[in-house]
């Protein structure tokens, strides 16, 4: 089969940075969804493939791309046989009209399988007059939330659409895209060589871009210039550059030709925290950051232009008068704030609302600081600190620092509670309460900020919960799963002996009035032990696992967590796939019966198999009391490993359901202290064989 090279571009105003991968990302998607549609998945696997995404155009280019859609058979069934004709031989209605759908005559139709049917054959057909519809629908299905229309016509896209390119080969296909005709034209840098560039093969796209127009269409490549860029220059004055990934990713989609250039800023600068300057510099300007061998900020910042100037030295004074006052701002807004403590910022919480069932922010603050005080105490802190704290934790909220860069709250409390002469748990605490604030962000350190992050996130699951608001499948405003799996990691990892249903009591007793109330605390313990199972999956542990010590629902995430990794260990042993059968037999056993007693009397219990598992299952439980109680469920479960051969032997001997009643008991009795060994760490009958 013959092919040839696809390139469809399309040139826009500036696209969005933040979206433009995705976009570019998505138009490959669904034009490949659409090929493979048309062409077949097994043809498809011929073509390669190549995004390109830069500021002002998305591109696509499909090597080796079929030029014909190949001839292909369609069986269509029709009415039965045996009712396609009358007792006189003549055609009925349904077989006439069944001829007519088809476009055949009745001697074409043939009987299969006891239906009259049609081979309909599809004729072989040009690929390229269907490149354009193709393209249509994959630009219809990009992902973005908000069209705009331009001028006076009715196309609608993310951007004003200039040119479009559409190329078979070294042919023009025939058609309008987003209101323009489809020609051979792309467009160069709007500075560099803002002119027509005549395109006559695709795989000459990205070299012809590059030489002629100055412009790098393929994103990686630009992104690893970019990097390359940024390293020589920190190279060059000494520093070590901080790259954020995502950051690179939005400066990437900004320029089609970028050049690094450094610039300076006021050493006295740096006496305002780091993180503000970064802020600025990297939200604002887009700038990148340097730090010392120390990992002090230096007074440097490297931009990258979309433009190679003949005079860089221009470019950069001038990126150094448009950063001085932004920098001079923040300092501004840092000297303003100290002036004023924390303390005396409470009361201005008062104005602000936080939910208005649930009251305003210095409610909240005051049921913080109850709550934390009583973590602080269960976990070995100080109570007066983590009550101080969490009264404190939001003030920070109403400073101009804040109101300038709220991506700096908490940070910001940290350093003015630091200027108070606030004790230093407490100032940490004003940043750590946060943490973690997002998936593998790191954790608070100190006894105050882990009282007060706790105390903060179930206070917001409590009362949200008990307004009749907890997150649905798509909607999650108040971030809730997040706040979960935040108090869970903070559990677990710093290994805390925190019982979420007595904090989640606590936190529901400070509220009054709300509909919800009574049943909060329970829906929010199920609701936060259920984020374990997303918890483990994302560990590679099997999700049975979790559901084995999840019906048992230990309200002690460090202690769930133990005994999920024990029955982890537990599947490795060789006994296991015949006790956790064994288990699951005997909870049917029981769970047919009406009462059942723990009760076993020796004098009851007959054959040396009964009496050989009534021995062990004795001893252990004596055995395993203190392993159980201090949390030792690894070896827990080796221990128990060792009754797989006396409990088969049980059943392969024992009738459990004897006429006798009292046998019959006693032995229900031995099976329930059998399952209720076992029950010490999960249910082990749910884990698949």
């Amino acid at each position: 089969m013959s092919a040839k090279d696809f390139l469809f571009e399309l040139g826009t105003e500036e696209l969005p940075p933040k979206a433009l991968k995705t976009l570019s990302d998505a138009l490959e998607s669904e034009v490949r969804a659409g090929l493979a549609a048309l062409l077949g998945e097994e043809t498809l696997k011929q073509s390669v493939f190549t995004s390109y995404a830069a500021p002002r155009r998305l591109a696509l280019l499909v090597t080796d791309l079929a030029t014909e859609v190949a001839e292909s058979r369609t069986l269509v069934q029709g009415p039965p046989a045996n009712i396609a004709y009358d007792k006189d031989g003549n055609p009925s209605k349904a077989l006439e009209g069944f001829a007519r759908k088809c476009g055949a005559s009745l001697d074409q139709l043939t009987e299969v399988n006891g239906k009259i049917s049609f081979e309909q054959v599809n004729p072989a057909q040009p690929v390229a007059p269907l490149l354009p519809e193709i393209v249509t629908q994959a630009l219809d299905k990009l992902p973005i939330p908000k069209r705009m229309r331009w001028g006076a016509s009715r196309a609608e896209f993310v951007r004003p659409v200039k040119w479009v390119v559409m190329l078979f080969g070294d042919e023009v296909v025939p058609c309008e895209i987003l209101g323009h005709k489809a020609d051979r034209h792309s467009r160069g840098h709007r500075f560099h060589y803002n002119e027509p560039i005549e395109l006559f093969a695709g795989r000459e796209y990205v070299a012809v871009l590059k030489e002629k127009g100055k412009v790098l269409a393929d994103f990686a490549e630009r992104r690893e210039l970019i990097r390359s860029q940024l390293l020589g220059e920190a190279t060059r004055v000494g520093g070590q550059v901080v790259i954020d990934e995502a950051l690179l990713d939005e400066v990437t989609a900004l320029n089609e030709w970028p050049v690094a250039l450094t610039g300076r800023f006021e050493e006295r600068f740096l006496e305002v925290p780091a993180q503000a300057l970064i802020s600025t510099m990297a939200d604002n300007q887009k700038y990148f950051h340097l730090l010392d061998d120390a990992g002090n900020l230096m007074p440097y910042f490297i931009t990258v232009a979309n433009i190679e100037s003949r005079d860089p030295q221009q470019v950069i004074e001038g990126n150094e008068k448009v950063i001085r006052p932004r920098l001079s701002d923040a300092a501004f807004f840092f000297e303003t704030d100290k002036k004023r403590s924390l303390e005396s910022r409470v009361d201005a919480l008062k104005k602000i609302v936080f939910q208005k069932e649930l009251g305003t922010i210095y409610e909240k603050s005051v049921r913080i600081g109850k709550l934390a005080a009583l973590v602080a105490t269960q976990i070995g802190g100080d109570a007066a600190q983590a009550e101080r704290a969490g009264l404190l934790c939001k003030t920070d909220l109403v400073s101009e620092m804040v109101l300038e860069f709220p991506e700096l709250q908490g940070l910001m409390g940290y350093h003015y509670a630091q200027n108070d002469g606030e004790p230093e748990e407490v100032a940490l605490a004003q940043n750590e309460h946060y943490m973690p604030r997002f998936h593998g962000d790191e954790l608070p350190q100190s006894r105050t900020g882990i009282a007060v992050a706790i105390a903060d996130r179930i206070d917001t699951l409590i009362g949200l919960f008990a307004i009749n608001q907890p997150p649905t499948g798509s909607k999650d405003p108040f971030a809730l799963r997040r706040a979960t799996l935040g108090v869970l990691r903070i559990i677990v990892e710093r290994e805390l002996d925190l019982d979420l249903r007595s904090l989640l009591e606590a936190a529901t007793a400070q509220y009054s009035g709300l509909p919800a109330q009574d049943s909060a605390a329970e829906q929010v313990l199920e609701f936060m032990l259920e984020r374990f199972r997303a918890w483990y999956e994302e560990k590679g542990i099997s999700v049975d696992n979790y559901l084995a010590v999840h019906a048992l629902k230990p309200s002690k995430p460090l202690d769930f967590d133990r005994r999920v990794r024990a029955v982890a260990h537990f599947r490795t042993l060789p006994e296991a796939a015949s006790l956790a059968a064994a288990n699951k037999r005997v909870g049917n056993i029981l769970g047919k019966a009406e009462q059942v007693g723990t009760d076993v009397d020796e004098a009851l219990l007959s054959g040396d198999s009964e009496k050989a598992l009534a021995r062990q299952v004795t001893a252990l439980e004596e055995q395993l009391l203190p392993l159980f109680q201090s949390g030792q469920y690894e070896q827990a479960l080796e221990a128990l490993a060792g009754l797989q051969a006396p409990v088969d032997r049980f059943f392969e001997d024992v009738m459990v359901m004897a006429d006798d009643n009292a046998v019959r008991n006693n032995r229900l009795a031995l099976l329930q202290r059998l399952r209720n060994l076992f029950l010490g760490v999960a249910d082990i009958s749910v884990l698949a064989a």
